[in-house]
Formats: structure tokens, C-alpha cells, sequence
């Protein structure tokens, strides 16, 4: 008598359920053979994270929520990329803050103590767009400006392959998370904890 097998290959062989996973549904490609599916300074940086593949997706789409419950993707393998302004006195400083869309990033505490700051927010969506040359819904910490600080969540490090965006709504990124700690400027901090 054969053993019954278990998990998402036999339920989706089966029973036709398909599980959610960090690639989903989704056709993904060598991201350095198509810079256009990306934003111009995601394209010039993205061989600093080696093995990095990219789908084009509908832009209407490109929200966490809507994104992995059209294409199966797991939301604990989808990194939201945040970007804050910390101030101190006249001193203003812009960073990426990463975690995982199923974590909350603790912003008010940790993050800004971490960059050393009397005032935090998030920073104004126009500016970032202009600074970045990325689209909202699209942030990535790939290809940001030079010296911009990049606090990457223990748990996305530790997540393994994650999908985050491609500077553009219409295409994801797919790279593995430990690699986001390795960008210039990146640190790794406990700076999140779960959605209730």
C-alpha cells in the first residue's frame, strides 16, 4: 500500500489546492536579462544581489495584500520596503526600513533611535519618488541613493528567498534575504514584530 504524501505538491497533485509560496504563480526571470521590467537605478544596481529573478505583474496589483493573494505568494516571503526621515535639530536623514509584510516595524522606538533622531516619520511619498526614481508601491532597497542608511528586519534576513519590489508597480522582485543585508549601507536589526 502506498504511503500518502503530504505538503504543497500533494495537496495541489490531489486536490488541485494550490499553497502559497515565495514565487506564487508567477513566471520569474533572470533579473539582469530584463531591465525593463525594472526601474532605471534598481537595473544598475541589481547585480549586488546575486541570483536576483523578476516577473512583470498587473500594477494594480503591486499592494502587498492584493499582490500575494492574486499570485499565491506567501506573505511571510513578501519584504515591504518603507522609506523614513529621521530629524535632529536641522539634520534630516532618509532610510529604507525592510520587513516582512506579516511584521510591523517598530518605527517610533527602534528605528529611530537607531538612526540617532529627536523625530521620525515616513517620508513624504513625491520626494521619495524623486530621490529614488521609483515608483510608490515599487520601493526597493535596491538601487537607492548613495549613503542612504538601509535597516533590513532580523526576520527577513532570516526568511530566506523573499519578494520585494523592482522600483516599478508593474514587476517584482524575488532575491534571498540575507542578500539585502549585504547591500552597501544595510545593517540588521530585531526592528519588527508580528502583526497581531
Amino acid at each position: 500500500m502506498p504511503r500518502p504524501t503530504y505538503g504543497a505538491a500533494a495537496l495541489t497533485r490531489d486536490y488541485g489546492v494550490v499553497m502559497p509560496s515565495a514565487e506564487g504563480n508567477l513566471t520569474w526571470l533572470p533579473a539582469a536579462d530584463r531591465p525593463d521590467l525594472m526601474a532605471a537605478p534598481v537595473a544598475a544596481a541589481i547585480t549586488s544581489v546575486p541570483g536576483a529573478r523578476v516577473a512583470s505583474i498587473d500594477p494594480t496589483l503591486a499592494d502587498t495584500a492584493a499582490f500575494c493573494a492574486a499570485y499565491d505568494v506567501a506573505a511571510g516571503a513578501s519584504a515591504n520596503c518603507v522609506v523614513v526621515e529621521a530629524r535632529r535639530g536641522g539634520t534630516s536623514t532618509l532610510a529604507a526600513v525592510m520587513v516582512l509584510a506579516t511584521d510591523r516595524a517598530d518605527i517610533n522606538r527602534v528605528v529611530r533611535q537607531h538612526l540617532g533622531a529627536r523625530k521620525i516619520s515616513f517620508a513624504d511619498q513625491a520626494k521619495t519618488q524623486e530621490l529614488t526614481g521609483m515608483q510608490q508601491g515599487g520601493i526597493t532597497p535596491v538601487g537607492l541613493p548613495e549613503g542612504w542608511p538601509i535597516l533590513v528586519d532580523e526576520r527577513v534576513v532570516a526568511a530566506g528567498v523573499v519578494v520585494i519590489g523592482a522600483g516599478l508597480r508593474a514587476a517584482k522582485l524575488l532575491v534571498d534575504g540575507a542578500a539585502l543585508a549585504r547591500l552597501p549601507h544595510a545593517e540588521t536589526l530585531a526592528l519588527a514584530s508580528e502583526r497581531s
